[in-house]
């Protein structure tokens, strides 16, 4: 066995090299603040923001540009776990959980808190259940592993077929709201934003793989997380509270009650398995921020936060990435990160919609002639509407626009124009992270397991990173397609997607990791069957032929699956030896990776037949 001293994989100017990017993405906006107080237009602003940041992520990417088939697609399993960490909290995040689920936040209060409870215990289970055993067997992609494990050349092909379904709805929603973004910062229109959306991505994935997207996923993780945590310590001192609002706006939200009961806004209950989330565009508040299962019933909760956590913990465009970590312990840690990380974007994002509906209830009452200046300007932009007939505004006459109340906040709070801009400029970096993320997992499995599927052994190199770079292109451009001509719900999206994987992937991945019985047939039973069932659930609720929402298909379909999968394992032969001593090695978290060692000795089988 071959063992590489930790010390000489991870770069100790890691540091240095993010602390520069930094320094120079706060003097960009500290530059602009100044712009904008000597009067330049806003459409310079938004340009400078947009391009500066672009240029950055893309000249980091570029850099990263390798040839070799183990830094394309694992970044030279030398990524240090914090910047692992963040980059599986922004592939769990992407712009749909900082734009569409600040926005659930907002709507519907408290009752979307299952969102972030589900997220962290994917994590959770991910860290106890899979990451570790998959980061010892090293594997590329999922579908690769699930071949690999049950020695089976069709259970790769299928479970790469039917992943890439939830890959692709991920994939299609990130550019769809990063176009949103680049629309809102240029307004040159839907399809040249998401033109900018699908170059940028192919130009940050396309020449270096994980190693490109793992540092620029990173610079845009700095860049994101300065725009929610900046604007929120700003507005907070501005409303008279510590610049930490995530853990002390308590007395807002009883300041909201208050005023949410003098305004008459009903309490609301909801049946045990209803799960109203707040559609795509305008729409009113009509539920309070901290009346419980107004919204989300009580069971539907807790399916809800159990099918996100299956979906996370089992998700093809996150999982994999714990192979980019210098072994075992790196992987636990990162997942330790990543909990992190995502825990506090989500409580910023609770802190915006909290300051939001704070400032929604100070308009609350005045008069239609005069509304507040912020209110008309939010009109202005088309970020809100009001439908009164009276002389006086109610909180119900205020329509917003779900995705766009991190860039409303600004505006509401009175900053200045760049904050709302780096808000903007937040939603692009995240999204470009996330929907690189999906680009390159689903080009990944179309290449290594679709097209080369039925050879174990891969092509030679540079034919083999010619194909990955080709799907690339490909499938972010089909991405793009799908997101300018279907205009489907992002957070609809995004939840189905956890559903199907949850239903397809979740349960055959434990199996195969803690029950030794499973052959490869069971594992294509439950793969099949739970993918079906969660698609025709779907499709069912879609038809409104059953009440159950879309987003608990995983409630029927995991069950499905697993007893798919124990059924037919049990009803067929034994698995081969080969495979149970492929589950002792996995278990074992020492010693040479597993996948490495096959290529190993699949290269020397091929030297001695020539």
């Amino acid at each position: 066995m071959t063992f590489t001293p930790r010390g000489r994989l991870i770069n100790p100017r890691l540091g240095i090299y993010f602390g520069i990017f930094t320094s120079g993405f706060i003097s960009l906006v500290l530059v602009l603040l100044m712009f904008e107080q000597m009067g330049v237009s806003r459409w310079l602003l938004s340009g400078l923001m947009l391009g500066g940041a672009l240029c950055s992520y893309l000249v980091i990417a570029i850099a990263g540009i390798t040839r070799e088939p183990i830094d394309f697609f694992a970044a030279g399993r030398r990524v240090p776990a914090v910047y692992c960490g963040m980059g599986l909290a922004l592939s769990t995040m992407g712009a749909t959980g900082v734009a569409c689920v600040a926005g659930a936040f907002f709507f519907i209060g408290f009752d979307a808190i299952w969102i972030m409870t589900g997220g962290i215990a994917g994590y959770v289970v991910m860290a106890v259940l899979l990451a570790p055993f998959l980061r010892k067997f090293g594997a590329f992609t999922l579908p690769t592993y699930l071949g690999r494990r049950f020695d089976s050349r069709n259970v790769r092909i299928v479970s790469a077929a039917l992943l890439s379904v939830p890959t692709l709805l991920v994939l299609a929603a990130e550019i769809g709201i990063g176009a949103k973004a680049v629309d809102w910062l240029l307004g040159q229109g839907p399809s040249l934003a998401t033109a900018i959306m699908v170059l940028a991505v192919i130009g940050g994935i396309v020449f270096g793989g994980m190693r490109a997207l793992t540092w620029s996923s990173v610079a845009a993780g700095v860049a994101t997380i300065l725009a929610l945590v900046v604007p929120v310590a700003v507005v907070a001192v501005l409303l008279g509270y510590l610049p930490f609002p995530q853990l002390s706006h308590g007395p807002i939200i009883r300041g909201i009650g208050r005023a949410e009961a003098i305004a008459g806004m009903p309490i609301v209950l909801q049946s045990q398995m209803g799960l109203q989330l707040p559609f795509d565009g305008f729409q009113p508040v009509l539920k309070r921020v901290a009346e419980p299962f107004g919204a989300v019933g009580p069971l539907a909760y807790s399916l809800a936060t159990l099918s996100v956590m299956m979906g996370v913990a089992a998700a093809p465009w996150i999982l994999p990435r714990v192979a980019t970590t210098p072994g075992v312990y790196e992987a636990r840690k990162a997942l330790g990160w990543a909990c992190f990380f995502f825990g506090s974007m989500m409580l910023t994002m609770i802190t915006i919609a909290v300051f939001m509906r704070n400032y929604l209830m100070q308009a609350a009452g005045a008069s239609i002639a005069a509304p507040p200046d912020w209110l008309r300007n939010l009109v202005t932009m088309r970020l809100a509407e009001i439908s009164t007939r009276g002389n006086k505004i109610a909180a119900g006459d205020i329509s917003f626009d779900r995705d766009s109340i991190l860039l409303a906040l600004p505006h509401a709070a009175g900053l200045p124009e760049v904050f709302a801009l780096l808000a903007a400029a937040g939603i692009f970096a995240i999204a470009f992270a996330a929907a690189s993320a999906a680009a390159l997992t689903l080009a990944s499995m179309l290449s290594e397991d679709i097209v080369n599927g039925l050879n174990w052994q891969p092509p030679a190199t540079p034919l083999r990173l010619i194909i990955v770079r080709v799907m690339i292109a490909v499938v972010v451009s089909f991405g793009g397609l799908i997101a300018v001509m279907a205009h489907g719900d992002a957070l609809k999206l995004l939840l189905w997607a956890l559903a199907l994987t949850a239903s397809a992937a979740f349960p055959v991945l434990v199996a195969s990791i803690w029950w030794k019985r499973i052959n490869q047939y069971g594992a294509f039973a439950g793969i099949v069957t739970g993918f079906a069932v969660a698609v025709l659930m779907i499709l069912a609720s879609e038809s409104e032929l059953i009440s159950l929402s879309g987003a608990l298909a995983a409630v029927v379909a995991v069950p499905a699956s697993f007893a798919a999968m124990v059924s037919v394992s049990l009803l067929t032969l034994p698995p081969s030896r080969h495979s149970l001593e492929l589950v002792r090695d996995v278990r074992v978290p020492g010693g040479e990776i597993l996948y490495d060692r096959e290529m190993r000795i699949l290269r020397q089988k091929a030297r001695r037949r020539t």
